[in-house]
């Protein structure tokens, strides 16, 4: 096996552990995450709001 694989099964492992040990946890980070990436695409979303408009 190489790296990568070895890799992706850990993170799996580790997904699933926290997942069944606290769900409620596991709950939290999946919001943070989502909040995160809705964050990112909002500034992107600003951003090219901003080239459109001519960088004014």
């Amino acid at each position: 096996m190489n790296a990568k694989k070895i890799a992706v099964y850990a993170l799996v492992v580790f997904v699933l552990y926290v997942i069944i040990t606290d769900p409620a946890k596991a709950a939290g980070y999946v919001q943070i995450g989502f909040e995160g990436i809705s964050d990112a695409a909002k500034a992107i979303g600003d951003f090219m709001t901003w080239v459109a408009n001519g960088g004014k």
